[in-house]
Formats: C-alpha cells, sequence, structure tokens
C-alpha cells in the first residue's frame, strides 16, 4: 500500500477511516469555546491515557462517563468525522483531543480561551509504538522493516507529519497560560503528580482522595481491562488486537529493545538537525 491510501489535507496525510473533506470542514470551522480543553499529542505520545485523565479531572473524578461512554466520544477528535455526531453531547467544560499542527487548529481556537495540554513523549518510543500500531491498525499503510518505517518517521511522508514538526509548531504557539507541556514519561513515572499539575492548571482544585481515586482509574492495567477505553470495541477489520494490542506496553524506554547503535547515530543526527536553533530544549537525551 502507499501513502495514496490516505487523505490529503493541506499537506497532511490522514487516515481515510476517520477523516473526510465533511470533517476536516466541520473542524475548521469549530466553535472552540471558552471553558473547552484540548489534550494535543503527535500520534502514540499518551493521546488516550489523556483522554481518559481529562475528562476524569474536568469532572471532579465522576467515573460515571468513563465506565458507560467509549472514549473517543468522551473526549473526541478534532478533526474526525465522529465530533459532528457526540459534540452536542459533551458535557461543559468539553474536553477534546487533537492531533493537528498549531497551524491547522480552527480560527475559534486562537481568539478563544481554552486551554491545551500538550503531552510529549521521546520521538524513539514514539516511533516503536507507532511500528507495531502500522502492523494491526488496517487503515494504516504496512510498515516494512523496522529500519524502512524509521526512515519514514525521520523523512515522511507519514501521517499527521513529521514528529519535529508537530512539536516545533505547538513549543512556538504563543499561548502563554492557555498551554501546559507534559511529558509521558512524567506521567509514567509519577502519575498522581502529573493530575495535580493538570487540576491545578485548569484550577480545578482536586482533593488529594480524587487525585489517587483518578490516577488508580488511568492506571494502565485498569485502562487495559475496561473496554469503553482499550479500543477492543473498535471492529477488527480496522484493529487487529491479535496482531498487537492498541494498548501494548505503557511503558518509557521501550526503544532500547528496538534500535541498534547504527539507528540510533542516524535517529539523533536527523532530529538534532532538525531542532537546530529551536529556543526550547527536549526533556530527553537523544543517545
Amino acid at each position: 500500500m502507499s501513502s495514496s491510501m490516505y487523505v490529503e489535507y493541506r499537506g497532511l496525510l490522514l487516515p481515510p477511516v476517520a477523516h473526510n473533506a465533511e470533517s476536516l470542514e466541520f473542524a475548521q470551522n469549530f466553535s472552540v469555546e471558552d471553558s473547552d480543553v484540548f489534550a494535543v499529542t503527535y500520534p502514540k505520545s499518551g493521546t488516550i491515557w489523556m483522554q481518559e485523565i481529562l475528562p476524569l479531572v474536568l469532572s471532579g473524578g465522576d467515573l460515571t462517563r468513563v465506565q458507560t461512554v467509549v472514549n473517543w466520544d468522551r473526549a473526541p477528535w478534532l478533526e474526525e468525522t465522529r465530533l459532528a455526531q457526540v459534540v452536542d453531547k459533551l458535557p461543559s467544560p468539553r474536553a477534546l483531543v487533537t492531533h493537528f499542527p498549531y497551524s491547522f487548529m480552527p480560527p475559534s481556537f486562537r481568539t478563544s480561551k481554552a486551554k491545551v495540554v500538550y503531552v510529549m513523549r521521546n520521538p524513539k518510543d514514539i516511533l516503536v509504538s507507532s511500528y507495531y500500531f502500522h502492523q494491526m491498525a488496517a487503515f494504516l499503510e504496512d510498515p516494512g522493516t523496522f529500519e524502512e518505517f524509521m526512515e519514514k518517521f525521520l523523512n515522511g511522508p507519514i501521517v499527521f507529519g513529521k514528529w519535529t514538526d508537530h512539536v516545533k509548531s505547538w513549543r512556538n504557539a504563543e499561548l502563554g497560560d492557555r498551554i501546559l507541556f507534559i511529558t509521558y514519561e512524567e506521567m509514567v513515572q509519577d502519575l498522581p503528580a502529573s493530575i495535580r499539575r493538570i487540576s491545578d492548571f485548569l484550577h480545578q482544585n482536586l482533593s488529594e482522595e480524587v487525585i489517587q481515586k483518578i490516577a488508580k482509574h488511568c492506571s494502565f492495567q485498569s485502562m487495559k481491562a475496561n473496554t469503553m477505553s482499550n479500543f477492543s470495541l473498535c471492529p477488527k477489520e480496522y484493529m487487529d488486537n491479535d496482531k498487537s494490542h492498541f494498548l501494548r506496553k505503557g511503558i518509557a524506554g521501550d526503544w532500547k529493545n528496538h534500535f541498534n547503535s547504527e539507528q540510533l547515530a542516524r535517529f539523533k543526527s536527523v532530529i538534532t538537525k532538525e531542532l537546530e536553533g529551536e529556543n526550547f530544549s527536549l526533556p530527553w537525551s537523544l543517545d
């Protein structure tokens, strides 16, 4: 399969299973409210985790919707076809997710006071996670060998564009106190502390008891067991969980089991060059 299987939108490749001309137009014309909160991620950076956390933080830890509504309806993607069908059912404040680079956000986002939680993840782990996801998701092209997929990841064309472009677009978006940057690794290391940061950023003032309750519910084991969150309800023709589980490992550092020294050197040199002259530094070593 070639990249021609994807929908192309303003130079970005998107999977056709959830994106079409109507959904992308709907996203551009979407009326963002001041109270909206967006979890923004490059694919495979902890999107589903934030889909679980955000509605719980915004509802004060109420588990009802998390146990009765599938995650893609609970915190829908801005750019996907599903949003138009569920947007009117979303409780306020609304939790939404997007993989869009900053320049793709609707005009109403720029003029609003809506907040963003941007989750960054070590790109080496993103590559590994994405490699397995491309094997099990029928709507993504076959990744080929790990080496071939790495080249595609570094140079494009790949769904949602290059990782470095995505990170640069949001790091350079001058949103002031409207944006919180958090890493996947921080969340793995100390989930309650990360939830506290998100809660404070959103002025939710959650008690320690509620923070712990959310953390327990949002543990990898708990989410993997929750059919509303683990994508097991997604039809097999879209995602084959027999090939690789959607929620695979939920750890940081799995890249060490996949890269050889040449690949590591190549990866580091390309990413370093792409980020040359940027006014932010990465929270991980690329070695």
